[in-house]
C-alpha cells in the first residue's frame, strides 16, 4: 500500500506540471576496469570495487572455466545482502562503509572471476562501473620429499630425483643441493622443473641430497637423502713383498717369505681371490706364501670381484724363484751354411746360475777320453749351439747334450738324431715359359706384375727334400672377380631409403674392395658415408657391400648406379637403375568457410573439404595441409614491385608460379608464406595473432608425401555476421513494460476523474448503479465522495462492503471544486522513458 501511495503521489505531481516531462541524463559509455589479485588459502584478501562506495552494487562470481556469472552479494541502497554462494566462498564478509568484499580463511573454491557492478547518482547522470578481479588463490608449498629412481645406481647409469609436493601451487622454483662426505655443499641444479636428471653418474656424485621448493609465498627443505653410487672395481694394484723386480716380472728367492697384496677401488668393497696359474689358491686381499719354493714360479693373478653389481677385474704378474733347472735339456737340430751343415742346438731354462751345456757324439766314451764337440769347456749358459759338417755327418746320426748344474749330483742329458735334415725347398713354375722360380726353404711367395693377361692362368709350386725321392706339388689358379646383385632395377617413392646390393663370388686372389659410383659417376667414399649430413650409408662384410641412399629425391637421386669391384688379374662392374617414383597428386582442397571469429579480427576460422568427400569418399593420398596466408601491401612498396615485375615479363620467364605471383602483386598482396602445417585428418582449424588492420587472403594446399595438390582459390575472410535477437528482445520487453505503465496511469486517470469524465468511466467499469461497480476504498476516493456530496451533482452511495464511515480527518483537507462543464478539458500527460545500455 505504501509503494501504491507513492506512486500516486508521484503521478499526482506530474500532472500539476503541465507542459512538462520525466528526463533522465544519458550517462555516457559504461566503464570497465579489468585487474588481478593473489590471495594465500587460509589467508585474507580484501576485494574492492571502487575508491568510492556506489550506491548501487551488485558482486558476481564466475568459477574458472564456466561463463555463468552469479551473485554474491548485493546493495540496492537497503544494506548488502549475501547470497547461499557466499558461504562456498570463505568467511565473506562486506566492509562497512564502502562496496569492498573481505574473505577470511581464503580457500580453493574462491579462485576466479569476481565482477562488480557499481551504479553511482551523480550530477551528470547515472554512471556504471564494471569492476572485473581475477582472483588465483596461491597455495604455500608444503615440506617437500625426494622420490629417488634408484638409491644405489651403478656407475654410468641414469638417475633421477624428483623433488614432490604436497601442497603448492603458482610458478614453483625448485633447487638441489649435493653435500659430500667432507661436508662441502654445492648448488648442482636449479630451475622450474622439479626433476633432476644425471645421465651418467659416477661415484663422485656419492653424498647427501637436498631438494629446495619454493614458489610466490614461501619455501622449504626437504630432509636429505643419500645417493650411494655403485662402482668397481678397478684394475687391482699388486704389491710384492720382498720387491725384487726383474725384466720378467717379479722374482724371489728359494725358501723366502713372500707376501703379495691386492687392492682395488670398489663400492662395496671388493671381494678377492688368488690364483696361481689360473687356479685358485686362496681367498683375501693378501697372500702370503712362507717358505717359497721353485714350483711357486708363474703367474700370479688378483681377481677383485663387486658381488652386488657383478662385476669383476683382474691384474697378473709373473714371479720367479730362483732354483736350479728342472728336469733335462731339450737338443734339436737345424740346417746351417746353406745347407751343407747342422745346427745343433741345446737348452736347459731355467736354474739360477745358469747350467753349463756340452755337445758329444758319443757320452758313454768320455769317462775313457772321448772329446767334445765344438772344443774344450763347457758354456755356462741356458743354450748351446754347435756347427756339424753335413759331408762328415751320415744319416741317422744320433747327437748328445749333457747339462751340468752345481745343485745337481748328476749331469742330465739330452739327444737330437739327424733325421731329415737339411729342410726341403720349394720353387715356383709360371706358364707360357716364364722358367722357374728361385729354389728356397720350407715357403716361397712369388711376386706378379698386376696384369689382366694373367686371367685364368695357374701356377705350381714344387718342393723337394734331400732325403726324399719324389717332388712334391701344389696349383692355384688366378680369376678376376665376378659380380651379382639381387636386383638390377629397383623402385621407390621418393622420400623412402632403398638399398642397392652388390655380391663377390669367390675368386682368387681376393678383391681389394667393393666399389660403389652415385648416378653421376662419382664414388661413394667411407667419409662420407659416414658423415653427419650424409647422403648414403656403405654397409661392408668379406663377399659383399650394400649401398643405401637416404631419403630419395626423384629429380638427384634417379638413374644408374654402379658397383665395381677388382683385384691383381683384373676388374668389373655391374649397374643397378634406381627409379625413384612420385607420390600420387592429392585431390583438390575448397575453403567453405573463412570467417573472423569477431569483431575484433584477431583469429579467423576455416573450415575445408577434399575433392570427393561430399560424394562420400576419404580424399586418398593425403599426409597433411599447408596453409599460407598473404597481405596487401603499401602503394609505394607496390610500384617498386611491379617495375621488377615488368622487366621480368619483357625477359619472357613465365611459368605458373610466377603468374600466380604476378597476379598475387597486380592485386596488391605479398608473395604468399606458410602460416600452419596441418593433419590429414583436420578439417576445421582457427588461425591466430592476424593483424585487424591488415586485408588478408588465404589459401590450403593438400600434401602427398613430398607431392604438392592444386592450391585453394585464395580467399579473404569474412566478418563474422551481426546478430540482432539480444536489441530485438530488449526493445520487445521494454516496449511491454510502457505499454503496461501507461495502462496503468490510464485506469488511475479515469478513476479519479470519474465525475469528469462519467461516459468513459462507465463504459470500463459499468453504471453507477450496477452491482459490478468497482469498490474503491482508497483514502483519495473517500475526499472525492464528499466533495461530490456538497455540490450534489452526484448522488452518494454507501459502499457495499461493510466497514467504517467515509468520514475521516483527510475529509476536511482542502480540495479544489470541481471544475465547470465548460471547462472539463482534458489533461494531458507525457511520460518519457529512456533506456540506457
Amino acid at each position: 500500500m505504501r509503494t501504491a501511495r507513492g506512486k500516486m503521489r508521484t503521478v499526482r505531481r506530474e500532472m500539476e506540471e503541465e507542459d512538462r516531462s520525466v528526463e533522465i541524463i544519458d550517462p555516457g559509455q559504461v566503464v570497465y576496469v579489468d585487474s588481478g589479485l593473489d590471495g594465500v588459502v587460509g589467508k585474507a584478501v580484501i576485494l574492492e570495487c571502487g575508491s568510492t562506495r556506489p550506491d548501487v552494487y551488485i558482486w558476481g562470481f564466475t568459477q574458472p572455466g564456466t561463463d555463468a556469472i552469479k551473485a554474491v552479494v548485493y546493495d540496492f541502497g537497503k544494506g548488502p545482502k549475501l547470497q547461499k554462494l557466499a558461504q562456498s566462498l570463505g568467511d565473506l564478509q562486506v566492509i562497512s562503509g564502502a562496496a569492498s568484499l573481505s574473505i577470511e580463511r581464503l580457500p580453493l573454491a574462491a579462485e576466479g572471476l569476481y565482477t562488480c557492478q557499481a551504479l553511482y547518482d551523480t550530477e551528470q547522470g547515472a554512471k556504471l562501473y564494471y569492476y572485473y578481479i581475477h582472483l588465483r588463490v596461491l597455495v604455500p608449498v608444503s615440506k617437500p620429499y625426494i622420490l629417488l629412481s634408484d638409491a644405489s645406481p651403478a656407475e654410468g647409469s641414469l638417475v633421477w630425483l624428483r623433488c614432490g609436493l604436497e601442497n603448492g601451487t603458482g610458478s614453483l622454483y625448485f633447487l638441489w643441493e649435493h653435500e659430500t662426505h667432507n661436508g662441502l655443499v654445492s648448488t648442482v641444479s636449479q630451475g622450474n622443473s622439479s626433476v633432476f636428471n644425471m645421465t651418467e653418474v659416477n661415484r663422485n656424485h656419492t653424498g647427501w641430497y637436498r631438494c629446495v621448493a619454493r614458489n610466490q609465498v614461501n619455501q622449504e627443505r626437504s630432509d636429505r637423502i643419500w645417493l650411494d653410487i655403485i662402482f668397481g672395481p678397478d684394475i687391482p694394484q699388486i704389491d710384492v713383498t720382498p720387491y725384487s723386480i726383474t725384466d720378467r716380472g717379479y722374482s724371489a728367492q728359494e725358501r723366502q717369505t713372500v707376501s703379495l697384496l691386492c687392492q682395488a677401488q670398489s663400492n662395496p668393497p671388493s671381494q678377492y681371490v688368488w690364483f696361481y696359474n689360473n687356479s685358485q689358491v686362496y681367498t683375501g686381499p693378501q697372500f702370503t706364501i712362507t717358505r717359497i719354493l721353485r714350483m711357486h714360479t708363474g703367474t700370479y693373478a688378483c681377481l677383485a670381484q663387486n658381488t652386488y653389481l657383478n662385476t669383476r677385474s683382474m691384474k697378473t704378474i709373473s714371479l720367479t724363484v730362483y732354483y736350479p733347472p728342472d728336469g733335462s735339456p731339450s737338443c734339436s737340430v737345424q740346417p746351417a751354411m746353406n745347407y751343407s751343415s747342422l745346427n745343433l742346438t741345446c737348452s736347459w731354462l731355467g736354474g739360477l746360475p745358469p747350467p753349463s751345456l756340452r755337445w758329444t757324439t758319443n757320452p758313454l766314451s768320455l769317462a775313457q777320453g772321448g772329446a767334445w764337440l765344438g772344443g774344450e769347456g763347457a758354456w755356462p749358459a741356458n743354450n748351446v749351439s754347435v756347427l756339424q759338417s753335413g759331408s762328415q755327418t751320415s744319416n741317422n746320426s744320433l747327437f748328445t747334450c749333457l747339462g751340468i748344474h752345481p745343485a745337481l749330483n748328476t749331469p742330465t742329458q739330452c739327444t737330437a738324431r739327424a733325421c731329415g735334415s737339411p729342410r726341403a725347398v720349394v720353387w715356383w713354375e709360371v706358364p707360357k715359359g716364364e722358367g722357374r722360380g728361385q729354389e728356397v726353404e720350407t715357403s716361397k711367395i712369388l711376386v706378379l706384375r698386376s696384369n689382366s693377361t694373367q686371367n685364368g692362368q695357374a701356377y705350381t709350386c714344387y718342393a723337394k727334400h734331400p732325403l726324399d725321392t719324389h717332388t712334391r706339388t701344389c696349383s692355384l689358379k688366378l680369376e678376376a672377380p665376378v659380380l651379382l646383385t639381387q636386383r638390377s632395377v629397383v623402385s621407390v617413392f621418393e622420400g623412402s631409403d632403398v638399398q642397392l646390393t652388390c655380391i663377390l663370388q669367390s675368386n682368387y686372389p681376393p678383391a681389394n674392395q667393393i666399389v660403389w659410383f652415385n648416378n653421376h659417376r662419382q664414388e661413394v667414399e667411407v667419409q662420407e658415408a659416414l658423415a653427419t649430413t650424409r647422403k648414403y650409408v656403405l654397409r661392408r662384410a668379406a663377399a659383399w657391400t650394400n649401398l643405401t641412399v637416404l631419403e630419395t629425391d626423384g629429380t638427384t637421386d634417379s638413374g644408374q648406379y654402379w658397383c665395381s669391384a677388382s683385384n691383381a688379374v683384373g676388374g668389373t662392374e655391374i649397374p643397378v637403375t634406381l627409379l625413384v617414383k612420385r607420390y600420387p597428386m592429392p585431390p583438390n582442397v575448397t575453403l567453405v568457410r573463412l570467417v573472423y571469429s569477431s569483431r575484433q579480427r584477431r583469429e579467423v576460422e576455416l573450415e575445408w573439404q577434399m575433392e570427393g568427400e561430399g560424394e562420400g569418399g576419404e580424399g586418398g593420398g593425403l599426409t597433411g595441409f599447408i596453409l599460407d596466408h598473404r597481405l596487401e601491401e603499401a602503394p609505394g612498396r607496390r610500384r617498386g614491385e611491379e617495375e621488377k615485375e615488368k622487366d621480368r615479363e619483357e625477359a619472357g620467364a613465365d611459368s605458373a608460379d610466377q603468374e600466380e605471383q604476378r597476379q598475387g602483386k597486380r592485386s596488391s598482396f605479398s608473395p604468399w608464406k606458410q602460416v600452419a602445417v596441418l593433419e590429414a585428418r583436420q578439417r576445421v582449424h582457427t588461425l591466430g595473432n592476424m593483424t585487424p588492420t591488415d586485408t588478408y587472403q588465404i589459401r590450403i594446399t593438400a600434401v602427398n608425401h613430398r607431392t604438392l595438390g592444386h592450391p585453394s582459390p585464395p580467399e579473404t575472410p569474412a566478418d563474422p555476421p551481426f546478430s540482432a535477437y539480444p536489441a530485438v528482445i530488449g526493445a520487445a520487453i521494454g516496449g511491454m513494460l510502457i505499454a503496461a505503465i501507461a495502462t496503468i496511469l490510464l485506469f488511475m486517470y479515469i478513476i479519479r476523474n470519474r465525475n469528469n469524465n462519467p461516459r468513459l468511466h462507465d463504459m470500463l467499469f459499468g453504471m453507477q448503479h450496477s452491482r459490478s461497480r468497482e469498490n474503491i476504498n482508497l483514502p483519495d476516493d473517500e475526499v472525492m465522495g464528499g466533495v461530490d456530496g456538497e455540490g450534489g451533482a452526484t448522488e452518494h452511495c454507501p459502499s457495499p462492503i461493510p466497514g467504517p464511515s467515509m468520514s475521516s480527518p483527510r475529509a476536511a483537507s482542502p480540495v479544489s471544486p470541481p471544475l465547470p462543464a465548460e471547462d472539463n478539458e482534458p489533461v494531458n500527460v507525457t511520460i518519457t522513458v529512456m533506456a540506457t545500455g
